[in-house]
């Protein structure tokens, strides 16, 4: 019995010991690394294990987590090779979804065109009645506000809007 336990216990060393050439060809290859890519490298493989010291069973990721290890693939050329928990491809979709919520909380907030340029553009529209967007838009650069048509759309009064296209026979 204990020289089968032994026997096992050799052959579980065996399996889990790195293979000796892999180890050469890495110790190489960091060789070549500069020195702030192996520092970003060993800044990934910790957070990997942050995250695989928390939980016993399949590593549930916090989104800090994934934020992480995001911004560190960032500033290496050699991410996919320090990545171990999740695919490479799962490391990009969630670039992509940090970069999308970035832009989208970006995008909130307070108004891109100031308080006064609004309120010309619901001035103008309520005294001429017959002009569109797009009218509007021309007398503002003659005053040098820039301001897309869409924008104006947005600004235009909401019944302005309706009587005009009842008025055209447009509909939406």
């Amino acid at each position: 019995m204990a020289k089968s336990c032994r026997w096992l216990q050799e052959r579980i060393k065996h399996w889990t010991k790195p293979a000796s050439s892999i180890l050469i060809i890495g110790a190489v290859s960091d060789l070549t690394c500069s020195h702030a890519d192996l520092v970003v490298e060993n800044a990934l493989l910790r957070q990997q294990l942050i995250v695989l010291n928390r939980q016993i069973k399949r590593p549930q990721l916090t989104n800090l987590d994934r934020f992480h290890l995001v911004v560190l693939s960032h500033f290496t050329k050699f991410w996919k090779q320090a990545i171990h928990i999740v695919q490479p491809d799962t490391l990009l979709r969630w670039h992509r979804e940090l970069f999308g919520m970035y832009w989208r909380k970006k995008s909130q907030g307070k108004p891109k065109i100031t308080a006064e340029t609004i309120a010309l553009i619901e001035k103008i529209a309520k005294e001429n009645q017959l002009w569109g967007a797009e009218r509007i838009r021309g007398e503002l650069l003659k005053l040098g506000l820039v301001v897309s048509k869409r924008t104006i759309q947005k600004y235009m009064p909401k019944d302005r809007q309706e009587h005009s296209r009842a008025t055209t026979g447009r509909h939406s």
